[in-house]
C-alpha cells in the first residue's frame, strides 16, 4: 500500500502551516483541535528549537 502522506512527512513547517494543514482537512475547529493534540500526545509531530526537539504537553 501506497503511503499518499510521503511527501508531507519529509518536510519541516512550523507551528502555524501544521495548523493549516490539518484545520483545511477537519470539519470544525473543534475536529482540528483534538487533530492537533492526538499528533503530539502519539508522538507523530517533534517541535524542533534552535537545533533541538522539545518536548510538548497540553493540558487542559
Amino acid at each position: 500500500m501506497k503511503n499518499r502522506y510521503r511527501k508531507i512527512n519529509r518536510k519541516h513547517y512550523s507551528l502555524g502551516e501544521l495548523v493549516e494543514i490539518v484545520s483545511s482537512c477537519a470539519r470544525d475547529s473543534r475536529e482540528t483541535l483534538a487533530a492537533i493534540v492526538d499528533l503530539f500526545e502519539t508522538g507523530r509531530v517533534r517541535v524542533e528549537s534552535n537545533g533541538k526537539l522539545k518536548r510538548v504537553r497540553i493540558a487542559a
